[in-house]
């Protein structure tokens, strides 16, 4: 009993430091990456080739004043941003790693924990955040954080039935909700993006609205809220929020990577077993690009649009995608 907790201490203490160094460098990866997009320099002062301007940010946000508005709710103020960011650091707990692999002469899963049910557990923990969020603008009283913080409940909520939809395709092929089932199904069948390209790109536009990405993200649009629900926030309140956003951006990468790219397998896997955290890692890479990209390139919409292309178009689609992957399934099974 002992011996496993000591093994998920350590597996959930190494966790949070990948996360929040991830955080960290996410930040220097995005700017980096817009600047050569747009033909600029980026970071470039603060260490060698900028690399400690991550560390440079977040000592000025710890010292940075903190301010808590004179007639907002200062209790719900104070806790929105947790809120906020402990369903990020713990909605990859049931994302795997790797196989399993030996170490110090024991079989050691590469990953917290593995559950029957991990995609059910993904949706429920996604679905908590939002609260944070809500909260925060709530709490500010302040007629633009409260605008901010409705538009995020409303966005999250029509996004979140397209991305649950979404994930429903994986789960019908592999018939399993057990995250490295499905994974172990990708190493029979391929990659499920070749078995659900339209679900793999829905999964993808509800994931940038999920975690308030351009061009979704209108609950903090400045040309028109100021800065949305965290506009009453400063110092570690407000990196506490910025911190839940690219931590998602991470955990639905990875989650991505998970059900449509065959998670951590790869060349040598078998063989090899340690390789499988790296070939994790690349996917997240790529598929961070991406989302950095898409910001890079497309404009943000007008909120009513985006409203309406949830409900209208990407709701039916998935919808669609079920259907047929069902009728499938079906098909050839008989």
């Amino acid at each position: 009993m002992w011996a496993n907790i000591l093994e998920w201490t350590i597996k959930s203490a190494l966790l949070l430091f990948v996360l929040l160094t991830g955080f960290a460098y996410l930040t220097f990866y995005e700017r980096k990456t817009l600047a050569r997009i747009q033909v600029r320099i980026g970071p470039n002062r603060a260490g060698p080739g900028g690399w400690f301007q991550p560390l440079a940010d977040g000592l000025k946000l710890i010292f940075k004043e903190e301010l808590i508005p004179a007639n907002s709710y200062k209790f719900i103020f104070i806790l929105a941003p947790i809120l906020t960011v402990i369903p990020a650091l713990i909605i990859m707990a049931v994302v795997p790693w790797g196989p399993e692999v030996n170490l110090f002469g024991q079989e050691i899963s590469l990953g917290i924990v593995d559950l029957n049910v991990g995609v059910l557990y993904l949706l429920a923990v996604a679905s908590i955040s939002v609260y944070g969020i809500v909260l925060a603008g709530w709490s500010s009283n302040n007629k633009y954080a409260m605008m901010g913080g409705m538009r995020a409940s409303a966005q999250m909520i029509s996004y979140e039935l397209a991305l649950g939809l979404a994930i429903i395709g994986p789960i019908l092929i592999a018939g399993s909700m057990n995250l490295r089932e499905i994974i172990d199904a990708q190493a029979d069948m391929g990659w499920f993006v070749l078995y659900q390209p339209l679900g793999a790109i829905i999964f993808w536009i509800a994931s940038l609205a999920e975690v308030n990405r351009a061009p979704f993200d209108m609950p903090e649009a400045e040309q028109e809220l100021t800065a949305g629900y965290h506009t009453e926030y400063s110092g570690m309140k407000f990196a506490l929020f910025f911190m839940a956003e690219y931590i998602k951006m991470i955990a639905v990468s990875a989650i991505a990577a998970t059900l449509f790219f065959g998670g951590y397998r790869g060349p040598f896997i078998d063989a090899i077993p340690w390789l499988g955290p790296i070939y994790l890692f690349l996917k997240v890479i790529l598929l961070l690009f991406g989302m950095i990209w898409v910001r890079a390139t497309i404009p943000r919409i007008r909120y009513d649009r985006l409203m309406a292309f949830g409900w209208k178009l990407l709701l039916p689609a998935a919808l669609l995608n079920v259907f047929v992957t069902a009728v499938v399934i079906v098909l050839v099974e008989a």
